[in-house]
């Protein structure tokens, strides 16, 4: 139980601090600006990697969580109370961001722009990304699990730098699915829950053929 209880405080303080960054800055607006908002995602989950990382994994994410499971890192039987636990925690970030800020009309949620198989495409590739560093650091050697949580910071703040003006940089299906069930607009959702899954189940496919080779 405490594990589930880390991912439902984790995720719900990811939510909370990401998407809130992206609604103040329009509430007011340049407040924070783009730099602002990928430095916040960023270091938020470089922060709830070090804090609950021992105790659940710091998954935060329904991808990261069942590409573990496709390689044999993580019990079957945990799945699904992981899921609840991070659907939990970012739909009541979300019910409580909407709450503090009722008129906004995304609540931090993600939209593609332009070419909606062009977004599809790139979250692939960020999902692929993401959990290859993911992959590579927790699962690496001691001292290179040590910086695991600055490196998957990293690649985070990375990704959104240059690709949250298009795709909004999601990797993470609860990320984007609870801001749009909160605030009615569903449009794309299939996009920000297939891709980031397909690159995650991607890069757990290479990370199994380099470990075993």
């Amino acid at each position: 139980m405490k594990k589930y209880i880390a991912e439902f405080i984790a995720t719900f303080i990811l939510m909370f601090a990401g998407t809130g960054a992206i609604i103040v800055n329009q509430e007011i607006v340049g407040s924070i600006g783009h730099v602002g908002i990928c430095v916040v995602w960023g270091l938020i989950v470089t922060a709830m990697i070090y804090t609950f990382g021992n105790i659940s994994g710091a998954h935060m994410n329904p991808a990261v969580t069942l590409t573990f499971w496709m390689v044999k890192l993580f019990p079957g039987k945990d799945v699904i109370p992981y899921l609840i636990s991070q659907l939990a925690g970012a739909f009541v970030a979300s019910a409580l961001l909407m709450y503090l800020f009722p008129a906004n009309d995304f609540l931090g949620g993600t939209q593609p722009v332009g070419d909606t198989m062009r977004s599809f495409i790139i979250e692939i590739i960020l999902g692929f990304m993401l959990m290859t560093v993911i992959l590579f650091t927790s699962h690496g050697s001691k001292e290179t699990g040590i910086l695991a949580g600055l490196a998957i910071g990293g690649v985070i703040l990375l990704t959104a730098l240059f690709a949250g003006p298009i795709s909004g940089a999601s990797m993470n299906p609860t990320r984007s699915l609870t801001p749009a069930v909160v605030s009615g607009h569903m449009e794309n959702i299939w996009l920000y829950l297939t891709a980031p899954v397909i690159g995650m189940f991607m890069a757990g496919i290479s990370w199994r053929l380099l470990k075993d080779s």
